[in-house]
């Protein structure tokens, strides 16, 4: 069958990268996989894998919190002057 259609993506240039290096190592290229995915999708009448939204254990998902309450100004960060002081505060979580 002859492949005359195109399909432009736009993604982040290390995503591109890191596709490319994981499907060379199957021996194939983006397009490939691109194309097999459709294939399946097609043939399964979906996608080809289930989609749901993470699930987090409760301290990954307080920690995600945390995270987002410092970005968001909320919550002051922790910082320390060397590294030993890190190690020592670590320890004794």
């Amino acid at each position: 069958m002859a492949k005359t259609a195109n399909i432009n993506l736009r993604i982040e240039p290390t995503l591109k990268k890191e596709a490319e290096e994981l499907f060379g190592s199957f021996g194939i290229s983006v397009t490939d996989a691109i194309n097999i995915f459709l294939n399946t999708a097609i043939m399964q009448g979906g996608f080809p894998f289930q989609i749901r939204q993470p699930r987090y254990n409760k301290p990954t998902e307080l920690a995600i919190e945390e995270a987002r309450r410092i970005i968001a100004g909320d919550l002051p960060s922790q910082s320390y002057s060397n590294f030993s002081n890190f190690l020592n505060d670590l320890n004794e979580e």
